[in-house]
């Protein structure tokens, strides 16, 4: 994954969260779940690391903004 940069978290209540999940289906759902509470960036794919199990997912929550 890329480096966190501090913009992403430059003020309380910005997050960066990386998801690991088994699959692309369950890292989606995480996500969708996230966003049905706090405002995220949208994601349109995961990531494989060779020799590594599972997908990995990124995306920046906003948890300023009330569910």
């Amino acid at each position: 994954m890329e480096a966190i940069h501090e913009v992403h978290v430059s003020e309380p209540g910005l997050v960066v969260v990386d998801i690991a999940a088994a699959d692309d289906q369950t890292a989606f759902a995480f996500h969708t779940a996230l966003a049905s509470m706090w405002a995220t960036t949208a994601v349109e794919r995961t990531t494989r690391n060779p020799g590594q199990p599972g997908v990995r997912l990124r995306c920046y929550l906003d948890m300023r903004q009330s569910p």
